[in-house]
């Protein structure tokens, strides 16, 4: 059986890799100018999320943007913004199953393997959760490399990676030492006794006479 200790650190990893994801998806420097070629102009910086895009002035005035229609976007943002909203949604639904079958709520059934197993698939969900993410993060940063590699992309439109990329990915991360925490939680098997039990003999119906 495993402890419970391991499962409540399990919880609070996923919870804390839960809130990089939101934090992480709604940030809008998921990927900024980069400040490349000869003629560098440094007054005004461009940064582009999964929901917005944003101008940061020397001045310290940042001007923000939505994205007018989900049309306009490419695929590749249009997918990566997809599997960051499925990989939260999945992620709180893991946490919900995880918490009914840890070792310390009364949530859920009384039988302790049951509770475990319960643990062990809120487990399996999280890092479902994370896989979704991690495939997120990871397609928009190829994004990102392919186009600032690519000799016809002009240098005033290059960008870079932004902080959210690496909140998402750590909050990834997160979710898939939680979820391996708490997937671990599977039922012991009961061991055989080592000495058979003897069975009891019936009585004897007979008498035996000397």
């Amino acid at each position: 059986m495993a402890n419970s200790g391991l499962q409540i650190l399990g919880f609070a990893l996923s919870l804390i890799g839960l809130i990089g994801l939101i934090v992480g998806t709604i940030m809008p420097q998921w990927q900024m100018s980069a400040y490349v070629g000869d003629n560098i102009i440094t007054a005004i910086a461009m940064y582009q999320g999964l929901f917005m895009s944003c101008a940061f002035q020397s001045t310290g005035q940042m001007q923000c943007k939505v994205y007018d229609s989900i049309l306009q976007l490419d695929s590749s943002l249009q997918a990566t913004r997809a599997l960051m909203i499925i990989s939260i949604i999945v992620t709180v639904a893991g946490l919900g199953v995880a918490c009914m079958g840890m070792k310390c709520t009364n949530c859920g059934s009384d039988d302790k393997t049951k509770k475990t197993r319960t643990a062990m698939t809120g487990g399996i969900v999280l890092l479902v959760g994370a896989l979704c993410a991690i495939v997120a993060c990871g397609w928009f940063s190829n994004r990102v490399i392919r186009a600032f590699y690519d000799p016809f992309t002009p240098v005033n439109t290059k960008y870079e990676f932004g902080a959210a990329v690496f909140i998402a990915w750590a909050g990834a991360f997160l979710d898939v030492m939680g979820g391996a925490m708490l997937a671990a939680s599977c039922p012991g098997k009961k061991t055989p006794s080592k000495y058979p039990i003897a069975a009891s003999r019936p009585p004897s119906s007979s008498k035996e006479y000397v």
